[in-house]
């Protein structure tokens, strides 16, 4: 399960945007899946906790850029008439739903 849950976790946040990319934006895929995957960047709302890093940690909620506030904004990005700002805020809610996953896989 571990491994699984490894695989699917980071397949998750680094190929699947570009696979949805190729899906949304099929003319500019690579640059729209590089800024879906740069917003990846939210993680570093964890160098704000203590520990920084708990594997049996949930991040939804738990962390600011993780939360219900946050998940808004990258919401109203989608409404942007901006590629990149909608590819960033449609990343970071892929980067939601894929931690959202991994607190599944943990039994939250």
């Amino acid at each position: 399960m571990a491994v699984l849950q490894l695989v699917v976790h980071y397949g998750g946040h680094w190929l699947a945007p570009f696979l949805l990319a190729r899906l949304i934006a099929a003319e500019n895929w690579l640059r729209f899946g590089a800024v879906m995957a740069a917003a990846n960047l939210i993680d570093l709302d964890h160098l704000l906790a203590d520990p920084m890093f708990d594997p049996n940690r949930c991040s939804i909620g738990f962390h600011p850029l993780h939360g219900g506030i946050a998940a808004a904004i990258y919401l109203v990005l989608l409404a942007v008439p901006r590629w990149w700002a909608r590819a960033f805020g449609l990343g970071a809610l892929w980067h939601l739903a894929v931690d959202y996953g991994d607190c599944l896989m943990q039994g939250w």
